[in-house]
């Protein structure tokens, strides 16, 4: 998807396989960042020119804000771009396996806290909530996930929806 209008992003789902299930690592956004204050989201960010590609800058921000270091990820694909609507961004998001799980360290400007939340719980038929609004004279979907005492979002909640989409399909096809 191509919107000049909008900045380029990208965010790392990062997938962490733990006591027998997967776990997607999470940040709770400080109240001092620009946008997003004190949302649940994915360790991403802005493109900026350093990066080579928009999986450079997933990789490069989800080190910078949990301090994953891109040598113990393996990219294992990219969903479909995401649009905000109130931030004026487009997010590549990409979907990660932590190979070697590490102490992880929040930046203090930008990462308030560090969730962990197993698939299973996300994949609980009472934690996702779907409505449908008019934006600008359009039917949107959107999406929020409760869990753990957390409320998932926005963009994030699109993208995390996705993802499990795709996650169950894969479980479904190795229950088989």
């Amino acid at each position: 998807m191509v919107d000049a209008s909008r900045a380029p992003a990208a965010v790392l789902i990062p997938l962490l396989y733990k006591n027998g299930e997967y776990h997607i690592i999470f940040t709770r956004r400080t109240e001092t960042v620009q946008y997003h204050k004190g949302q649940i989201s994915f360790p991403g960010g802005a493109y900026e020119e350093e990066d080579e590609t928009l999986v450079d800058t997933a990789l490069r921000e989800c080190d910078e804000e949990i301090g994953l270091p891109p040598e113990v990820v393996e990219v294992l694909g990219e969903l479909d771009d995401t649009i905000t609507v109130t931030s004026g961004y487009i997010i590549s998001p990409f979907v990660g396996l932590v190979q070697e799980e590490r102490p992880l360290k929040l930046h203090p400007l930008e990462t308030e806290e560090i969730l962990k939340i197993p698939v299973s719980t996300l994949l609980e038929k009472d934690c996702l909530r779907q409505t449908t609004e008019v934006v600008n004279g359009q039917k949107i979907t959107t999406y929020a996930y409760h869990c753990q005492g957390n409320v998932i979002w926005g963009a994030t909640a699109k993208i995390l929806s996705q993802f499990l989409d795709i996650f169950a399909r894969l479980q479904e096809s190795a229950d088989r």
